[in-house]
This record gives C-alpha cells, sequence and structure tokens, in this order.
C-alpha cells in the first residue's frame, strides 16, 4: 500500500514523495504520486511510561495494558517501556510478572525499572520506604520476575558498580538518576558502561560551577544519551535550550507520563499512591512532583518551538532513544525496516499511525 504522503524522514533527511508498504515493511520511498499530504516519520519511543489514559501501569492487567497501549498509538507511541518506580519488592515482581507478551497497543519493549536503589536524598516522588541500598540478590529476583531492559539507579551508592556490571551483563541499559552523585563518581559509572541519564537536572545533584554532579558530566561527554522531560514543567525553556545546544544528538525526549495523560485534570494513581493533576502538573500529596501528563506529540512540538529543526526534533523521540536501547533498526525509516509509522500534518497533528504496516490511528 501507499501512504499517500508529499514526504518521508529517512535519516535525519526529508525525502520528497510518498512511501510504500509491503507485508509489514517499508518497500520504497521517495515514489512519485499525486497529491501527497503529510510526512512520514518514524513511530516515536518512549523510554518513561508510568501509566497513560488513566492506567496506572504498575497494578495492570493485560486489559489495562491493552488500552493503555492504544491510547498511547494515538499520540504517535509506537513502542515504549513501561516504567516501575520504588515500591514494596512483592508489589514490584506482581507488576514484572504481569506485563503481557503481546498486545494490541503500541509495543511494549521491556520493562524500566526506576529503582529501588536510589539517592535517599534524591527521591523526588519515590517513597523513602521502598528505596533499598544496592542488593545483588534483590537485583536477580527482579530480573528474573519480567522482561527487565533499563533500569536508573543511583551510582554512587556503595555496591553500585557491582550492579551496574551485573545488568550490562544481562544486556539491561543502565540509567543514572536519582542521584546524588559527584561528577568523579558519575564518570566512573559512565566509564563502566552506564550510557544515559534518567530525566536530566530532576532529581540530582545540582550543577554547580565547581560541583557539575551527574548533569555536568553527562553533558561533558560524547557518548552518554541524556533523557528530557520537555513539559514546560520540569525544565525551564532556558534550561532545555542549553541541554540541547550541549548535547546535540544525545538528548532523549521521555514523557515520564502518569495515568493522567491523554486524560485531564483530576485525581489518579503512581503506582497505587493517589496524585492531584492540576493544570497539568501531577503533583503527590506533599506537593512534589509526581511525573507528567506530558504525550510524545506535544514533546516533540515543545522541542520543535525551540526553533529545533524538525528532523532533529523527531530524532529525540525516535532513533535517540532506540539507542539507549541499542536498537538500530528502532525509531528508524528505511527500506526493509518494519512500518512502525506517524504521518505528520503541516501543524504538526498526528493523521495516521501504522504499526507493522497496519492501520492502527486515522484521524
Amino acid at each position: 500500500m501507499r501512504l499517500g504522503v508529499e514526504a518521508a524522514l529517512v535519516a535525519g533527511v526529508l525525502v520528497p514523495g510518498d512511501v510504500e508498504v509491503v507485508d509489514g515493511a517499508v518497500a520504497a520511498y521517495g515514489l512519485s504520486g499525486p497529491n501527497g499530504s503529510g510526512v512520514a516519520v518514524p513511530g516515536f519511543v518512549d523510554l518513561q511510561v508510568n501509566g497513560f489514559a488513566g492506567v496506572d501501569l504498575m497494578c495492570a492487567d493485560t486489559d489495562g495494558y491493552r488500552r493503555a497501549g492504544e491510547a498511547l498509538l494515538e499520540t504517535g507511541v509506537t513502542a515504549y517501556l513501561p516504567t516501575f518506580i520504588s515500591a514494596p519488592e512483592e508489589d514490584v515482581l506482581a507488576a514484572l510478572g504481569n506485563v503481557p507478551a503481546d498486545t494490541r497497543g503500541a509495543r511494549i519493549l521491556g520493562v524500566h525499572l526506576e529503582g529501588p536503589f536510589l539517592s535517599k536524598n534524591r527521591l523526588g516522588i519515590h517513597p523513602l520506604a521502598a528505596r533499598r541500598d544496592p542488593d545483588l540478590a534483590l537485583l536477580e529476583r527482579l530480573l528474573g520476575a519480567g522482561p527487565v531492559r533499563m533500569m536508573t539507579l543511583a551510582p554512587e551508592l556503595p555496591g553500585a558498580d557491582e550492579l551496574i556490571d551485573r545488568l550490562l551483563l544481562s544486556g539491561v541499559t543502565v540509567s543514572c538518576g536519582h542521584t546524588d552523585a559527584t561528577a568523579e563518581e558519575a564518570m566512573r559509572a559512565f566509564d563502566r558502561g552506564a550510557r544515559a541519564v534518567t530525566h536530566i537536572f530532576n532529581a540530582m545533584r545540582p550543577f554547580r560551577h565547581r560541583d557539575p554532579g551527574l548533569a555536568g558530566a553527562a553533558l561533558a561527554r560524547d557518548d552518554v544519551i541524556v533523557q528530557m522531560i520537555f513539559d514546560g514543567v520540569h525544565l525551564a525553556e532556558e534550561t532545555a535550550r542549553v541541554v540541547w545546544q550541549a548535547a546535540p544528538g544525545r538528548v532523549a525526549l521521555v514523557t515520564d507520563a502518569v495515568a493522567a495523560a491523554g486524560m485531564g485534570d483530576g485525581s489518579y494513581f503512581l503506582a497505587g499512591s493517589e496524585i492531584e493533576v492540576r493544570g497539568g502538573v501531577a503533583r503527590s500529596a506533599d506537593d512534589i512532583l509526581a511525573g507528567s501528563a506530558l504525550t510524545m506529540i506535544e514533546a516533540v512540538r515543545n522541542l520543535h518551538a525551540l526553533d529545533v529543526p524538525l528532523p532533529q526534533a523527531v530524532a529525540a523521540a525516535t532513533a535517540v532513544p532506540a539507542r539507549v536501547l541499542g536498537e538500530p533498526d528502532l525509531g528508524r525509516l528505511d527500506v526493509g525496516l518494519p512500518a512502525d509509522l506517524v504521518v505528520l500534518d503541516d501543524n504538526l497533528e498526528i493523521e495516521r499511525v501504522c504499526v507493522g504496516g497496519e492501520d492502527r490511528v486515522i484521524a
């Protein structure tokens, strides 16, 4: 089938012409055709989704994952990591066991465990009672309970080095976050194999001129991808500009979405605890930021509004997060690759979403 688009985003370049899909894969692009409209881009990849469309993924069953996954498709996300924050061990083990192997919604790439091996000084919304010091036996139980794909940890904690080694041995991406690490401690973790930073500048040691911390260390390297929540709340616009200018090609947009995303203001749950969303901002009862109500298409629009060219803004939601997971064929549009695609109009509104070449959303 032909998509009927006027251009496609291929390897960071807008290529004029239509796109053809055969047997679930991209067969050709740059094809001539009459009256094409819209731009085909790779499907978005979100590395941090706590919940969506009223569903708290920590407590979700198969039907909940289906509803959340189908709603994610409507925002252009075709692949994602369900994300579980720190919680009692039995709750996390149960949540890992409830992740379905397949759903009709966005593809589940595995689970992002955000904790429990975090700094007690930088917990944010994570409950102190659920935080743990590095514990290899606990890590083994977590890895054995479900499809762990990424873990956020505080690299300065005693024993964190051993956790990093064990995670890398299992092919799990290590991201540093919720941390009080100094730049030196962060550099040691990066040298050991950690390759990402969880929601840069949030829940970490502040950047100071003689003490740049994890954020400064990550921005100073060229081999670390920094994940950024760009919802107008977690970061000031100037901070987002600094991150983008300091780390070109290394910024991965994430939503850190909670159940309120795609819904609106009201009361929701995050890992079973009630949160309130007012004016689009999610907070706990004690007024701590509790994830976001952001969608990925909104994040792309926000980044593009900083005068970031559309190809680079889209890459921050596609190819760059795919690199965090070591998935070279994910987040790309090219011949022979699965046709997980989004068609955007001139206003960056979503016209169409395909997964494996199948139309799943049509505006």
